[in-house]
């Protein structure tokens, strides 16, 4: 894991981040070694490349997708789409991709630059101004100082994702005691929740649903979240 984190996180992160995983349960470390997953070892921690002088936020999601294109180790960024927008709304990617979808609507709604998430007034949008594909957005969120990482950063399987969660909780714990940053937590779902509830964090905590459920496309503390970031526009 010292080679993974040296080679494939900024540099910025190394001296925390050996700290983090010496946390692990080392029996977990030995599986996380030699075992297969998602993402696969490069990409474990692929949220760390961003420069922690960078980082405003950290967002938390629950578990990689549960596909190898998809799961680049970064939340909410499928490596399987290449384009979020069609000439009838969402393209097929983003559609199939159902957290990623209403994310995207939740932004559109929060910009004003849709009424309502449907494909109709999707494909209305003047979209000149706006990028297209999902490594545009993850560099936006970047921009931003959003770090966006996964309550559990390994997929197995759906039946152990509350494990792995678990698991994880020591390295997010001693990430949260650790990093001198004065950042807020953006926490997705109940396996984020757990995060706020369990360790009491110094950093400000807003709790959202996850994206997965339909009501977050309307969620006003999203909207109030993610309005200022801006972050489907071309010129962030």
């Amino acid at each position: 894991m010292v080679e993974i984190v040296k080679k494939y996180t900024d540099k910025s992160w190394h001296s925390l981040l050996l700290e983090c995983c010496n946390k692990l349960d080392p029996n977990y470390k030995n599986f996380l070694i030699n075992s297969s997953y998602l993402p696969t070892n490069s990409r474990l921690f692929n949220a760390f490349s961003m420069p922690k002088n960078k980082v405003k936020y950290i967002l938390f999601g629950q578990d990689p997708y549960p596909r190898e294109v998809s799961a680049i180790g970064v939340a909410f960024i499928d490596g399987g789409v290449k384009e979020i927008f069609s000439q009838s709304g969402l393209s097929k990617e983003v559609n199939r991709a159902t957290s990623l979808r209403n994310f995207i609507k939740m932004v559109l709604m929060a910009e004003n630059l849709i009424k309502e998430p449907s494909q109709e007034q999707i494909a209305k949008i003047d979209k000149s101004d706006l990028i297209n594909s999902i490594h545009e957005l993850k560099d936006n969120f970047e921009k931003s100082g959003v770090l966006l990482l996964n309550s559990a950063l390994i997929f197995e399987d759906k039946s152990k994702s509350s494990y792995h969660a678990k698991m994880w909780q020591p390295f997010i714990e001693h990430l949260l005691k650790n990093i001198d940053r004065d950042i807020d937590l953006i926490l997705f779902g109940n396996f984020a929740k757990v995060i706020e509830k369990k360790f009491k964090p110094k950093q400000k905590a807003i709790f959202i649903e996850h994206p997965y459920n339909n009501s977050f496309i309307e969620n006003i503390d999203a909207h109030k979240i993610f309005y200022k970031m801006h972050l489907l526009s071309k010129n962030l």
